[in-house]
């Protein structure tokens, strides 16, 4: 393996580490909401703000998180579009 194909494959493999995974949401609630978030076997946390159409970001190379709510579990892709309502999601 040459050195450029090798450069070229770590970049991509960081390129993809570094992605982020976003969300697209409407929060009809008029209060913020902050959710754990669950992801290839590690937890973080996301936040809601209310009352308004926004977009959030994931660190994580997965295709798809869950997300945990007042209703339970959530399973989101990434750029999805989601709504907040009365504390539960529902991807559109």
């Amino acid at each position: 393996m040459n050195l450029k194909t090798l450069f070229s494959a770590a970049f991509l493999m960081i390129t993809s580490l570094a992605s982020a995974f976003t969300i697209h949401y409407y929060n009809k609630d008029s209060k913020s909401y902050k959710m754990e978030v669950r992801s290839q076997g590690s937890t973080q946390s996301v936040e809601f703000n209310s009352s308004t159409t926004g977009d959030t970001s994931i660190q994580t190379s997965a295709n798809e998180v869950e997300i945990k709510t007042s209703c339970g579990w959530v399973k989101v892709k990434n750029s999805a579009k989601i709504v907040i309502k009365d504390g539960c999601i529902t991807v559109e």
